[in-house]
């Protein structure tokens, strides 16, 4: 990872960010004040929210598995990565394929500063950090790193998690379209999408208190949510709540109510 000598240079502290939030909120240890402020107040709002984050981290980790394992996809592309937690994807999918190479993408300078933690790749294998919004999936697609660990005649999966509700319309599908399309056939999509459709009120004051903090925060219902398949094929159950997708011993006694997120898994014709 080629990473400035001070990657914290552009931090601002005195306002949340969601990475930081969600950090706070999942009981981690890099946030500042402003974070957990925003937090406290997102979780007064909605006391359920830690058990919501909690199940969309946990989508992912079973999202991933069963690409390397179902699907036997073996080159990740992580759209907005956030700060490492264990088990990170690289750890998910080389459990099952060592060879497997993974590109994390963020742009907090924080996730930055931590991003060596996201670089400890199986011998096999290869994980590389990249730098970038989602909002200009060009700088994505043209880095180096990309450019060196997915190897575009072989399937791909793009994982978009818990990201979408921080993109607003029209860019939401435009973006995520333009990094399917250099994916060849036999990729897949793996995407949560946030939803007010299972506690209205409580999730809607949330995003409220989101958008008091300075961060955009859409929430899409389930048809607005099924129309990002648009052209795909969808791995069963197909769009679900995200602790509903290929449900664990962990999901058993989880509160639909809990949940505002919707995921799903599709392959690319």
């Amino acid at each position: 990872m080629n990473a400035p000598n001070d990657p914290t240079a552009g931090l601002v502290t005195s306002r949340a960010h969601s990475a930081r939030v969600y950090d706070y909120i999942l009981g981690g240890k890099d946030h500042y004040p402003a974070d957990i402020e925003a937090g406290d107040a997102m979780c007064r709002h909605w006391p359920a929210l830690p058990v919501h984050m909690m199940e969309n981290r946990r989508f992912m980790h079973r999202a991933a598995r069963f690409l390397a394992e179902e699907r036997g996809i073996r080159q990740f592309l992580d759209i907005g990565t956030g700060l490492p937690t264990s088990p990170n994807l690289h750890e998910i999918v080389q459990e099952v394929a060592p060879e497997s190479h993974v590109v994390y993408v963020d742009n907090d300078p924080i996730v930055l500063a931590h991003a060596r933690a996201l670089l400890q790749s199986s011998p096999e294998g290869a994980t590389a950090y990249v730098d970038a919004n989602m909002h200009d999936p060009d700088t994505i697609l043209d880095s180096p790193e990309f450019r060196e660990l997915i190897d575009l005649n072989r399937p791909v999966g793009l994982m978009v998690i818990g990201i979408m509700h921080f993109i607003e319309q029209p860019d939401d599908r435009r973006l995520v379209q333009h990094l399917l399309d250099p994916l060849p056939s036999g990729s897949h999509l793996a995407m949560t999408i946030g939803t007010a459709d299972f506690a209205p009120d409580e999730v809607n004051r949330v995003a409220e208190e989101y958008r008091r903090q300075g961060m955009p925060f859409v929430l899409r219902d389930l048809p607005t949510a099924a129309s990002f398949f648009d052209g795909l094929e969808l791995a069963e159950p197909g769009i679900a709540q995200v602790h509903r997708w290929h449900p664990g011993p962990e999901q058993d006694g989880v509160d639909g109510r809990d949940i505002a997120m919707y995921g799903a898994v599709a392959r690319k014709p």
